[in-house]
């Protein structure tokens, strides 16, 4: 019954069964980017440089001969992936976090709160920029400046929603009949939160992929040759106006996904 009710309600929102088509589409195509790639992403072939769409590359090839098809569908892994790590860690230890604050109280609370007051009180972009540079530009220091900064936002909201549960008669009676602490967040706190934190994830999503792909396009993020969208800006953008085409791709896959997943 409820797929049925989930299907029936997609069937009358065509915007939503549009965007999780071209999603899956760009998701697939990155997926088995090894099989489906025309040529290797990372290839440089100087005699072919700056070509336009052909059988052989068509998107083209940018200033160093690679196939622009094959870096967008590589980078797809790169820029999809790292975002959906960077938000499952976020959430995890948000979950963790915002629950024991909401839960616990007195001091594990305040000292959390205080915690997240400190981060929160710097803005997200500055405080992550500062912790790259601190550990050096790579895509595994972009995701962990980002779970850094991001899960306090999340934490606080769970926080709210714990303390507001945690009155209610079915919690109450939990406690009274002597179900252990851990046993109630698992059964009754836990349920009742986690939906309402994906639906608050998967909105953030569409932002996540926009700071990695922007620090990438600051050169803080994926370092060459990895393919990844915001890197591919940062190499095209010098060829701006002389190629405009090695920017338009990478620009309208950000913006493309990005879109899909707000809607």
């Amino acid at each position: 019954m409820v797929l049925q009710g989930i299907a029936k309600g997609l069937y009358h929102r065509k915007l939503t069964i549009i965007s999780l088509i071209i999603l899956g589409v760009i998701m697939l195509s990155g997926a088995l980017a090894p099989v489906l790639a025309p040529n290797d992403p990372t290839l440089i072939s100087l005699e072919n440089k700056f070509l336009s769409p052909s059988i052989q590359f068509p998107f083209g090839t940018d200033h160093l001969g690679r196939c622009i098809l094959s870096r967008l569908m590589y980078g797809a892994i790169t820029s999809l992936g790292s975002a959906l790590v960077v938000m499952s860690v976020t959430i995890t230890i948000s979950i963790i976090m915002g629950t024991l604050s909401g839960y616990m109280g007195g001091r594990v609370d305040a000292f959390l709160m205080r915690l997240c007051d400190m981060i929160l009180a710097f803005p997200n972009l500055v405080l992550t920029l500062v912790i790259v540079g601190m550990l050096g530009p790579s895509l595994i220091n972009v995701i962990i400046a980002m779970v850094v900064v991001q899960w306090v936002w999340y934490a606080r909201i769970i926080r709210g929603m714990v303390l507001s549960l945690k009155e209610r008669s079915f919690v109450l009676s939990a406690k009274v009949t002597g179900t252990p602490d851990w046993l109630i967040i698992v059964r009754h706190i836990l349920p009742n939160i986690i939906p309402h934190i994906v639906v608050l994830a998967t909105l953030n999503l569409g932002m996540v992929i926009l700071h990695i792909s922007g620090l990438s396009f600051l050169g803080l993020g994926v370092q060459p040759p990895t393919p990844e969208w915001g890197a591919m800006l940062n190499d095209a953008k010098q060829f701006l106006r002389s190629d405009p085409r090695l920017i338009m791709f990478p620009g309208t896959m950000i913006l493309l996904v990005s879109n899909q997943i707000n809607f």
